[in-house]
């Protein structure tokens, strides 16, 4: 199922290089087994680092100000569902869409196993500079000096503002979530997958729960086995808790529908039952008398039988309709039950956990 997750993070002097280091599993992060880099490439970088993006950040962190931002991070969950030369298009497309060939950029695409459920979790980091691509050309000293307005040339890259205030910057950073949604949701639809993401959070879709909590593989080995099956059958409530309130969704468009139809008939039927009755006539235009011609009378009951007989069907289909809405949101309260108990025996555990410290569990919520 396709998941929603987009932060964005700032890294100060000193922490750029180490960061991409990281992200492209370069140096002290270089791994030889498990390895979980799926793809690595960059972008928009100067003449002096265009084949070696790592001696861009590490000319930021050497002549970025003290107190200077030296990258913007995006880090964004990938789906399950796309192959991954088509995760690598839509990152592609997402790095077009939100920095163009307006900053230099670094990304990576990492596609660890799930430390509980074993699964993918594709995602990617996107770092970039906030310092404008102008095209002139500067070493990597000035690159890093302060802009001059009135001479670009004489001072360094100018540095973008996402906002000028709090409430602006996180009006921008509601926009970019609700892009990243959206094509995400295209590449979906793109290559057939039904699944959908929503970029809001759980509380404005109407889900009363906690957001699902990240754990490591640190954190998952120090579990024992009732905490690990509590994570695994909570998962699993919500899962179907969704699936459930897809399916009384698509009920209740269909439901929707069908009244409109019967609405939309029966008004008809009204304007037709106001119009005054017009002389029964042939197709030549003469007007027949039932008794001599009985036929026409047969043909006319006929007709009026099957309307009757779709209007039965129509609303035999609209009870049925109703009839199964009722059944999933009596599971859906069934299933949010369930969850509510699993998570007093969570809370359970957790206090197991801190009443026995020399176990080393680690389960907060």
């Amino acid at each position: 199922m396709a998941s929603y997750h987009l932060c964005v993070k700032i890294g100060g002097k000193g922490k750029a290089a180490s960061h991409a280091d990281y992200i492209a599993r370069e140096g002290k992060y270089a791994r030889e087994k498990d390895n979980d880099l799926e793809h690595k490439e960059s972008g928009n970088m100067p003449a002096w680092a265009a084949h070696k993006p790592s001696e861009f950040w590490k000319a930021a962190d050497t002549f970025e100000r003290a107190n200077g931002c030296t990258y913007r991070e995006i880090e964004i969950a990938l789906p399950r569902e796309l192959k991954p030369e088509q995760r690598l298009e839509l990152v592609r497309d997402f790095i077009q869409q939100e920095i163009g060939d307006r900053h230099a950029y670094q990304f990576a695409i990492h596609n660890p196993r799930a430390a509980i459920e074993g699964g993918e979790q594709p995602h990617a980091h996107i770092m970039f500079s906030e310092r404008l691509n102008d095209g002139i050309e500067r070493d990597p000293q000035q690159y890093f000096k302060r802009a001059n307005s009135k001479e670009p040339e004489r001072g360094g890259a100018k540095k973008v503002r996402f906002g000028e205030t709090p409430t602006e910057r996180k009006e921008y950073l509601i926009a970019q979530r609700e892009r990243w949604g959206t094509l995400q949701n295209n590449h979906l639809e793109r290559y057939q997958h039904p699944d959908r993401v929503d970029a809001r959070s759980l509380k404005e879709q109407g889900l009363e729960r906690e957001p699902e909590r990240h754990f490591g593989a640190g954190q998952v080995q120090r579990f024992d086995t009732a905490q690990l099956q509590a994570i695994l059958e909570r998962r699993d409530a919500e899962r179907q808790a969704e699936q459930s309130r897809d399916e009384r969704d698509s009920v209740i468009d269909v439901t929707t529908s069908l009244r409109e139809a019967i609405s939309e008939r029966d008004n008809l039927t009204i304007k037709q039952e106001q119009k005054p009755e017009p002389a029964q006539e042939d197709t030549s235009g003469r007007v027949f008398d039932f008794e001599k011609e009985p036929e026409k009378l047969n043909a006319l009951v006929s007709d009026a039988l099957k309307d009757v007989q779709d209007e039965i069907d129509l609303q035999s289909l609209v009870n049925e309709t109703m009839a199964e809405f009722q059944g999933i949101h009596q599971e859906m309260e069934r299933l949010a039950e369930k969850q509510r108990q699993q998570e007093k025996e969570q809370q359970r555990l957790a206090e197991q956990t801190r009443q026995k410290p020399d176990k080393g569990w680690s389960f907060s919520r």
